[in-house]
């Protein structure tokens, strides 16, 4: 029992950064059919890289370990300066690039879930469950985060473009410093 609670708790935790991420990509008003499938994927991605972290073991973790702490957020940031960037030199976009949105900036998150996947393969706990763990929380705590945004773009006009790049800087940055 007391592993289960220490799994969830973990799996919240690891789950903080597609939130904060998600409230900025919610100004962009997804429906619920969007923010579902956003979230999912967000989900899918958080599940299979503690996936990969066990099955692969101590000597990947260990060689990849401070090139996946650093390599995620600075990914992040980067995106992130891009759309400060494009926001300023062009107009608001209509809607937001589901590709960057469904694969780049979840799989830059997910690489933290690789070395705690690892640590845990090593502790002994079940690769799937703690895939399955893993995924649906973030998958809810990114659902959460994407309607929060949207309802706080309808009471507060912002552009969701310089929002969300703002957001993805803030958080790539605060990854480094270890926030």
């Amino acid at each position: 029992m007391d592993a289960l609670i220490s799994l969830l708790i973990l799996g919240f935790v690891l789950s903080l950064d597609n939130f904060r991420l998600s409230i900025a990509l919610g100004t962009f008003k997804l429906g619920w059919r969007r923010a579902l499938r956003t979230a999912v994927v967000f989900g899918f991605w958080d599940g299979l890289s503690p996936l990969v972290g066990v099955l692969i073991g101590r000597y990947f973790g260990q060689a990849i370990g401070p090139a996946a702490d650093t390599l995620g957020p600075i990914v992040l940031a980067a995106y992130g300066l891009y759309l400060v960037v494009q926001g300023l030199r062009a107009e608001a976009p209509e809607d937001l690039d589901d590709r960057m949105a469904l694969f780049g900036i979840p799989l830059s998150l997910s690489l933290d879930n690789l070395l705690a996947g690892t640590g845990l393969g090593m502790l002994g706990f079940s690769p799937v469950f703690t895939a399955i763990v893993f995924g649906a929380i973030t998958a809810l705590m990114s659902l959460l985060g994407l309607k929060l945004g949207g309802a706080l773009a309808r009471f507060i006009p912002v552009r969701s473009d310089l929002l969300c790049g703002v957001g993805l800087l803030i958080t790539g940055v605060m990854l480094v410093l270890g926030y």
